[in-house]
C-alpha cells in the first residue's frame, strides 16, 4: 500500500467505513508490518500469521518506542487476535492474500501486549568514563 493506487484507496476507505473499530492508521500499519517482517526474514512471498505479529511488535517498538501499545491501542488493536481480525477484513477487500494453510487462529494470543510493549522495551544508555 506504498505505492498510490487510486483503487487501492478506494478499496481502503471502504474498509474504514464498513468497519470502525480500527483506525485507518491500523490497517497501514498492518501492510508496512508485512513489508517490514517480509524484509526482516529476507523472505518473498507469504508470511505466516505468527510472524506478522513478531515482525509488528518488532516495528511498533522501532517506530513508536515505549508509546507503542499506546498507539496501537488508540487504533483499536489490543491483542495478537486483532492483528488477526484487521488482516482477514484487508482479505476480504481483496487487499491482502491468504494461503490455504492460512486461519485466524494463527493470530491468537501471541504475546500479552503489555508484556511485548512496556515490560519488554529497554533503552540503552552508553556509559561513560
Amino acid at each position: 500500500m506504498s505505492d498510490y493506487d487510486p483503487n487501492t484507496e478506494d478499496k481502503l476507505r471502504d474498509v474504514v467505513a464498513q468497519n470502525p473499530r480500527y483506525a485507518r492508521e491500523a490497517y497501514e500499519f498492518v501492510s508496512e508490518a508485512l513489508a517490514f517482517t517480509s524484509q526482516s526474514l529476507s523472505k518473498q512471498g507469504h508470511v505466516t500469521g505468527q510472524e506478522l505479529c513478531e515482525g509488528a511488535r518488532q516495528l511498533a517498538l522501532e517506530r513508536f518506542g515505549y508509546l507503542a501499545r499506546t498507539v496501537l491501542e488508540s487504533w483499536g488493536v489490543h491483542a495478537t487476535d486483532d492483528f488477526g481480525r484487521l488482516v482477514y477484513i484487508m482479505i476480504g477487500a481483496d487487499l491482502l492474500r491468504k494461503a490455504d494453510t492460512d486461519s485466524i487462529d494463527d493470530f491468537h494470543d501471541l504475546y500479552d501486549f503489555r508484556q511485548a510493549f512496556d515490560e519488554s522495551f529497554r533503552i540503552e544508555l552508553e556509559r561513560r568514563s
